[in-house]
C-alpha cells in the first residue's frame, strides 16, 4: 500500500495550532492513545478523567519541554522525565482540588468571574476589556466564551481553596531573623587540595588492565548507528515560483493589526518607601509621610536620582531610581495606573503597592502608535513570500511522499523524478553533520527499520523524506580495540583512591592536634584561604563548591575540621574552620519585609502541598489499564490504585 494510507500527513500550515500565553492555563497538554482508544483513563473519588483532558494535558506539557529543550528534546528524555505520569498527576490533582473545594462550599460568582476576565491584559484595547478582541481571541485559540468562562472559573475556585488552606499561615519576626542569620553567616576557611593529577607514575598490569574492562563493560559499549539516505525539500528552492501581490499584503495587514500596533510606554524614575502588605495602621501611616516628603523635595526642584539614591529603599536606588522603558502591564496595576496618566518631568502623590509607597517622575511618554501600512509592506511581503516558499516545498515533498510504496528505494525514486538524493554517513544519536536539526533527523532514522522509508519531517530549512539503508547495533568491543582508553581509565581512578587515602590520613593527624600549616608542611602540601563567603556564594579560590560549601557551614569552634574528605570538582579537600561571621541585625531591618514575604510564599506551598498530599490519601484513585509506562517502556501496567 502506499504511505499515503499508512499515515497521511496533512499540511503543515494547517498543522500549526494559535497558542495564547494569556490562555496557557487552559490547555493543560496531550498524550497519543494505544490500541483501544480510552474514553476514560482515570477515576477520582467515582469522577472520571477522561481521554480527551489526558490528551490535552500532555500536549502541553511536551509543548512547555520543547520550550525548555528546544531540539535536544528526545524520547530517552521523555520516558525519563515520566511525562505521561506527569501529565495524569496534574489532572489528578486538578480534580481533587475542584471537589474539596465544592465540598467546603467555595464558590465563585458570576460578577466575580466576569471582573477577573474583564481586567485579563489579553482582553483589552487601550485599557479597558475588549469584547470583540475577546472573541476573537478565543477563537483564535479554538475556544468559546462559554468553555473557557467554565475553564476559567475552576482555576478561580482553585485560587480561592488556596487561599483558604494558606489563610492561617504566618511568618514570626523570630522566623524571619533566623533565615536572615542562615543566608547570611560567613565563614573562612583553610584548605588543602589533593590533587589527582599529580600522582603520576602509577603503573597498570595487563592483567589487571583486562580484569577493569571486564569489569565495567558496558561503559565501553558502542553506540549504535545507522546510515541514511533523504530527499530534502527547501522552501528556498520553491523562492523562484512565489509571487506577493499587492492584494495580499494588504489583507494580512488588515487581519493583523496587532502585529503593526506599538503600545504606549512610559520612561520613569521612582523612589520606594517599603512597608509590608500587613504592616500596621501606624507603619503605613509612617511611610506615606516619608514619601510625601520626597514627594516635596522633588517638587521644590531636588535632583530626582539623588533622591532615589538616598531615600529609596530597592535595588533601582542605585541607578537613581531608574526603571527604564516598560509598558503598562509591566508593573503592578496603582503603579502603572498612576504612570500611564502623567505627564513627562511631572512628580506623583504618593502611590501605594504591595511593594510600599512609591513617588513615581515621568521623563518621558510614548504614545501608542500604528505602523503604516506603506512602512509595513516590504516586511509583510517578506513573511508572505517565506511562508509561500514553505507550503511550496511542502507540497513539493508531499507529491513525492503520496507516490511511495512500502519496499520502495529512495534511491531509484530521485533516479527516475531527476531529484538531488543525499547520503550520510554512519552516525549515532547526536545524528548526522549538517543536518539543521540533527537531534530529531538522528531520532527519526532510529525509529526506522532497515530500507523502511520515513514520513514527510520538518528538521528546519526544508522538509526531508529520508530512508535508512544500513544499521549497526551497539556491541561490546573487543578488549584489544580499547585496552589503552581502559588503561588510562583504571589509571585516573588509581589516582583519585591514593588522592582520596591521602586526604583522609591528612585529616587524621589533623583530629590528632597537629596544627594544619605544620601537618601540611611535613608532606609538601600548600595550605590556603578562601576568605569570607555566604551559603550560596561562589568560593573565593575554589569557585562553585557546594559541598565544600555545605561542609564548611558544619563546622564549628568545637568540631573545626572535615571528618572526611570533601570531592570537589578537582580533586578532594580537607578543610579547617577560621573563622565565622554571624550577621548584625541592622541590615535586618531594611531587608524584613522583603524575607518575610519569602517565607510566607515558601510556608504557604509547604501548606497547601501537605493539605494536597493528605487530601490525595483519602482519595480513591484508579488508573485505567494501558494508560502509563512505569519505565518508558510501553509495558501495561494494568488497573490500579494509586497515591
Amino acid at each position: 500500500m502506499l504511505n499515503l494510507m499508512r499515515k497521511h500527513a496533512t499540511s503543515w500550515m494547517i498543522k500549526t495550532v494559535l497558542i495564547l500565553v494569556a490562555l496557557s492555563f487552559v490547555a493543560w497538554g496531550g498524550y497519543r492513545m494505544r490500541e483501544e482508544r480510552l474514553t476514560r483513563v482515570a477515576t477520582v473519588n467515582g469522577e472520571s478523567i477522561t481521554a480527551e483532558e489526558f490528551n490535552s494535558a500532555y500536549r502541553n506539557l511536551m509543548e512547555q519541554l520543547q520550550q525548555s529543550f528546544g531540539n535536544n528534546l528526545n524520547e530517552e528524555m521523555i520516558r525519563m522525565l515520566k511525562v505521561d505520569r506527569q501529565a495524569l498527576e496534574r489532572l489528578i490533582n486538578q480534580t481533587i482540588l475542584l471537589q474539596q473545594a465544592r465540598k467546603l462550599g467555595i464558590r465563585v460568582s458570576e460578577s466575580e468571574l466576569a471582573e477577573t476576565i474583564r481586567k485579563m491584559p489579553a482582553f483589552q484595547k487601550a485599557g479597558l476589556f475588549d469584547p470583540q478582541r475577546y472573541r476573537t481571541m478565543l477563537s483564535g485559540a479554538k475556544l468559546n466564551p462559554e468553555s473557557f468562562e467554565a475553564l476559567q472559573k475552576e482555576s478561580m475556585l482553585i485560587q480561592k481553596l488556596n487561599e483558604f488552606i494558606t489563610a492561617s499561615v504566618k511568618v514570626s519576626e523570630a522566623e524571619a531573623l533566623e533565615w536572615y542569620r542562615w543566608q547570611n553567616a560567613a565563614v573562612n576557611i583553610e584548605f588543602v587540595h589533593f590533587n589527582p593529577e599529580k600522582y603520576d607514575g602509577i603503573e597498570v598490569a595487563q592483567e589487571e588492565v583486562k580484569k577493569y574492562f571486564e569489569k565495567n563493560q558496558s561503559a565501553y559499549k558502542t553506540e549504535p548507528k545507522v546510515k541514511a539516505r533523504y530527499l530534502v525539500f527547501a522552501p528556498g528552492d520553491s523562492l523562484p515560483d512565489v509571487r506577493i501581490t499587492a492584494e495580499e499584503v494588504n489583507d494580512y495587514y488588515t487581519a493583523n493589526p496587532e502585529e503593526f500596533k506599538t503600545p504606549k510606554t512610559v520612561e520613569a524614575r521612582h523612589v520606594l518607601i517599603r512597608v509590608g502588605p500587613d504592616a500596621s495602621e501606624e507603619e503605613v501611616e509612617s511611610a506615606r509621610k516619608r514619601a510625601s516628603d520626597v514627594t516635596k523635595l522633588a517638587r521644590e526642584g531636588k535632583d530626582f536620582a539623588e533622591l532615589a539614591k538616598t531615600y529609596s529603599e530597592d535595588p533601582a536606588k542605585e541607578t537613581g531610581g531608574y526603571l527604564g522603558t516598560f509598558e503598562r502591564n509591566a508593573m503592578v496595576e496603582p503603579f502603572a495606573a498612576k504612570a500611564f496618566s502623567m505627564k513627562p518631568a511631572e512628580i506623583s502623590d504618593p502611590v501605594r503597592t504591595q511593594f510600599g509607597w512609591h513617588v513615581i517622575k515621568v521623563e518621558k511618554v510614548n504614545e501608542a502608535s500604528t505602523i503604516p501600512e506603506n512602512t509595513a509592506k516590504e516586511k509583510i511581503r517578506k513573511k508572505l513570500t517565506e511562508d509561500k516558499a514553505k507550503s511550496l516545498a511542502y507540497e513539493n515533498a508531499e507529491k513525492i511522499y503520496e507516490t511511495i510504496f512500502d519496499g520502495d528505494d529512495l534511491k531509484k525514486i530521485s533516479e527516475e523524478r531527476n531529484l538531488s538524493l543525499k547520503e550520510t554517513d554512519f552516525f549515532g544519536k547526536q545524528g548526522p553533520e549538517g543536518i539543521e536539526n540533527r537531534a530529531a533527523f538522528a531520532e527519526t532514522a532510529f525509529k526506522l527499520s532497515e530500507m523502511q522509508i520515513s514520513e514527510i519531517q520538518d528538521f528546519g530549512k526544508g522538509f526531508y523524506i529520508l530512508q535508512v539503508v544500513e544499521r549497526v547495533p551497539e556491541k561490546i568491543p573487543e578488549f584489544e580495540s580499547v585496552q589503552d582508553v581502559v588503561r588510562a581509565d583504571l589509571i585516573r581512578e588509581k589516582q583519585r583512591e591514593k588522592a582520596s587515602a591521602e586526604a583522609a590520613e591528612f585529616i587524621g593527624l589533623l583530629k590528632k592536634g597537629t596544627p594544619l600549616a605544620e601537618a601540611a608542611g611535613k608532606n609538601g602540601l600548600k595550605t590556603e584561604t578562601t576568605g569570607f563567603f555566604k551559603r550560596n556564594e561562589s568560593i573565593p579560590n575554589l569557585g562553585y563548591e557546594p559541598e565544600i560549601a555545605s561542609s564548611a557551614f558544619n563546622l564549628s569552634k568545637a568540631e573545626k575540621v572535615s571528618e572526611k574528605p570533601i570531592q570537589g570538582g578537582n580533586g578532594f579537600y580537607a578543610i579547617r574552620l577560621q573563622e565565622r561571621k554571624e550577621p548584625g541585625t541592622e541590615s535586618f531591618q531594611k531587608e524584613k519585609t522583603k524575607i518575610t514575604e519569602s517565607l510566607l510564599q515558601l510556608k504557604q506551598q509547604k501548606a497547601f502541598n501537605a493539605w494536597l498530599a493528605n487530601a490525595r490519601k483519602d482519595s480513591e484513585i484508579t488508573v485505567e489499564k494501558g494508560l502509563l509506562r512505569e519505565d518508558g517502556s510501553g509495558e501495561d501496567q494494568g488497573d490500579r490504585p494509586i497515591q
